[in-house]
């Protein structure tokens, strides 16, 4: 059986490793993109179950990116949590209401990331 994967768009290479080192450590195979224009390749290249989005990233925010990916239907079901270090008020409820199915504010916990990435990859209709 192959382990579940998880593709984290963050620009920070820093944060890159915080999470291939936590998400590995729980037994997810990881995959990274560093841009928004890298974001939709690797999507289609590795097939993720869930998405890890940040919003700041290079050449288009992560709202782009999730709108790209909400409108092409090999990638609508998949699970999105939006991360974000900015502090601009309303930021949750766009990226909500963009389809996100959950919003982490910068810095997160740990076991709070944990706890949804396995509750989206326990659900029957994530994709």
């Amino acid at each position: 059986m192959s382990k579940n994967k998880v593709l984290v768009i963050e620009d920070d290479g820093d944060m890159r490793l915080g999470y291939q080192i936590l998400l590995r450590a729980h037994g997810y195979d990881t995959a990274f993109a560093g841009d928004s224009m890298s974001a939709m390749s690797e999507t289609r290249k590795q097939q993720p179950d869930v998405i890890i989005l940040d919003l700041g990233l290079p050449a288009g925010d992560g709202f782009v990116v999730l709108e790209r990916l909400r409108a092409n239907m090999n990638f609508a079901l998949i699970p999105v949590i939006v991360v974000s270090g900015r502090e601009v008020h309303g930021n949750r409820e766009r990226a909500l209401e963009a389809g996100a199915r959950a919003y982490l504010q910068k810095p997160w916990n740990d076991y709070e990331l944990l706890a949804l990435v396995s509750r989206f990859l326990a659900q029957p209709t994530r994709r």
